[in-house]
Order: structure tokens, then C-alpha cells, then sequence
């Protein structure tokens, strides 16, 4: 599950992951089930146990600065960082191997203000949160289409390749998306 939009926010989700799971069972016992979410909706304890019954949830994390993923992100009010991969570390007992971070690396301007997730401002303290979830698995990737901010940038391959050779001394299987 994924596409233009946040999944987790549909309010039948729970019950949409149960009817998907009970149809894969019956009829394509071998299919992978994958959620991708902005993981936002971790304080719904239905969101949480629908989560569970995937064979992957894949959460995003595209800084390790607060305001980053505030400008980058766009979360609703109210968002926490600290908050968010706090459930995220919480949710890694219940989905074990089932987990996997999704990290998105770019530059933008905004308001007349460069903005970089590459900068070890912003690396630095993923790498900490990367440590405290301990994930089995990481998702690096950059954009791959063009995006409504037209200052926003790709990540270089360089600098990808840089992050995940920090990263895989963290996390055990780190991929990379150019």
C-alpha cells in the first residue's frame, strides 16, 4: 500500500489490512504484503496492529532534525521527531524483521533558505535515530520525478553511496535508489 497518500489515514484501514491478509491466505498465499507510511498514525493503536499483520512496513525518516522533516515533510501540526521514532523503536518489538526505514535525500530552497538532509547536521542525528531503531533493513533514495517545489534537488549518486557505506554499520541490509 502506498501511492498519493498516506495510507494509514483512510479510517477503514485496519479493517482493509485484515480483508487483505484473509484474501492473500485464500488466494495468493505466496504474495508480500507492504505498507508504506509517513508513519505519523503510530499513536492509533489500530494503526498499529494493522501494521502488524504486514509482512513489511516501511516507515519514513528523512532527517534526523526535526525542522528538516518539518520543511521536507510537511507533517500536521502537532508532529514530533523524537515522538515519532520513539513509536517507531516501540513498534520494532512487535514487527521484527517485518521493519524497514525509508530515508529520502535532497536539496531545496525555501523562503530564500538552502536546505540539504545530506549535511551532517541533519546525517548525524539519523545516524543516532538508525541506532536507536535498530532496523533491519533501509531504503535510501532521492526523488525520481520532478516535485511542486521546483527548487528541490536530486541527491548525488556520491552522496548516497556515501550515506549507506555510513549506515550499513548500522543497519544490516541497506539498499540505494539513484
Amino acid at each position: 500500500f502506498a501511492g498519493n497518500g498516506e495510507p494509514t489515514l483512510h479510517p477503514h484501514f485496519a479493517e482493509i489490512m485484515e480483508d487483505t491478509v484473509d484474501l492473500r491466505d485464500r488466494l495468493a498465499p505466496d504474495a508480500r504484503i507492504c505498507v508504506l507510511s509517513n508513519a505519523t498514525r503510530l499513536a492509533d493503536p489500530k494503526v498499529v496492529d494493522a501494521l502488524a499483520l504486514t509482512d513489511e512496513a516501511i516507515l519514513k525518516i528523512d532527517s534526523g532534525l526535526e525542522e528538516t522533516v518539518k520543511r521536507l515533510d510537511r507533517p500536521a501540526p502537532g508532529y514530533s521527531l523524537e515522538d515519532t521514532v520513539n513509536r517507531i523503536v516501540a513498534l520494532r518489538d512487535r514487527l521484527g524483521d517485518a521493519l524497514t526505514i525509508q530515508t529520502m535525500f535532497v536539496s531545496w530552497e525555501q523562503d530564500g533558505v538552502a536546505y540539504d538532509n545530506t549535511s551532517e547536521a541533519d546525517v548525524a542525528p539519523w545516524l543516532g535515530i538508525l541506532r536507536r531503531v535498530a532496523p533491519p533493513r533501509l531504503m535510501i533514495y532521492t526523488i525520481a520525478r520532478e516535485t511542486p517545489l521546483q527548487t528541490m534537488a536530486k541527491a548525488s549518486p556520491g552522496a548516497l553511496d556515501a550515506l549507506a557505506a555510513r549506515a550499513r554499520e548500522i543497519v544490516p541490509e541497506v539498499s540505494v535508489s539513484y
